[in-house]
């Protein structure tokens, strides 16, 4: 199979490797050309445009940072829409909002392609394995289409029905995460400075009932002060952000990823933001106890 991949990111390059690994045909572009090189010298093809991609391509996938770039990419120049046509695929796995995801449906189906947002639960490390789980939502036959694919991407694939329902799924997983996130760094936190030792409570928490593989694989690193981007912070700020304008529309109180958000742009003010999200901790961390006063 030849497929098409848009957006050589953290998650993007990943993925994109890992089809060129398992034998896929892969056609690549970036906005930054230099990026495709090393998938270039593992055998994908480069384009100059989104559209010369999607021309040669009957599968596309995208993965890219925020709205407005899935918006570019494919109503911009040299953009999707200008060369879709009538049995093309093209499946964002993008973090967006479902708004966003609409918009970018009726272009293609306009033109006669075929829309699939599909939205992935993971960071670096699985995307390296093929362990994401997919997201999917939109054109079902495309769904099964391109499941061999989704297949070595990921280790489960959720259809979850009409376009809108994998972005709002996303960005309840990411709002969960998120907010976990800045739990955990107040607990080592407290916990460092209550004399005891953070180290310790990773122990304890990895036998209860909250163990995870976040606290498991991220825990070390935090109390080294190590937040090698995994997943970024300013990514997770954004999808914090998306999250709560869900809340909005559907009327639901969130004041706990509200208070979640304000520290992830907190971070992003101190310049944390091409940090792994991780890094929220660090503002934790920097709010120094008071004076003792004798």
């Amino acid at each position: 199979m030849e497929v098409g991949f848009l957006g050589l990111g953290i998650m993007g390059k990943a993925i994109a490797m890992n089809l060129l690994g398992h034998g896929f045909k892969v056609i690549v572009w970036n906005r930054t050309l230099s990026k495709c090189d090393e998938l270039a010298e593992h055998g994908a093809s480069v384009a100059q445009t989104p559209a010369a991609v999607v021309t040669k391509c009957k599968y596309t996938f995208a993965m890219l940072s925020d709205p407005s770039a899935a918006l570019a990419v494919v109503f911009g120049k040299d953009g999707i829409v200008e060369h879709v046509s009538g049995g093309k695929g093209y499946i964002d796995m993008s973090t967006v909002d479902a708004a966003t995801s609409s918009k970018i449906s009726e272009a293609i189906t306009k033109k006669g392609g075929y829309f699939l947002e599909a939205p992935v639960s993971g960071s670096k490390k699985p995307a390296e394995d093929g362990q994401l789980v997919i997201l999917a939502a939109g054109e079902q036959a495309l769904y099964d289409e391109v499941l061999p694919a989704f297949n070595v991407i990921g280790k489960k694939s959720f259809y979850l029905g009409q376009v809108g329902n994998g972005a709002k799924m996303k960005l309840v997983v990411n709002m969960i995460m998120g907010s976990m996130m800045n739990a955990f760094s107040e607990g080592l936190v407290l916990a460092g400075r209550s004399g005891l030792d953070p180290s310790v409570l990773l122990d304890i928490l990895d036998l209860g009932a909250i163990a995870n593989p976040m606290f498991r694989t991220k825990g070390p690193t935090m109390i080294q002060g190590s937040h090698p981007p995994a997943f970024p912070l300013k990514h997770q700020q954004k999808d914090m952000r998306l999250a709560l304008s869900l809340g909005d529309d559907t009327a639901v109180s969130m004041p706990v990823a509200a208070a979640a958000n304000e520290a992830f742009k907190k971070a992003r003010s101190m310049g944390l933001g091409e940090l792994d999200f991780s890094a929220v901790y660090e503002i934790v961390k920097a709010v120094e106890p008071p004076s003792q006063i004798s």
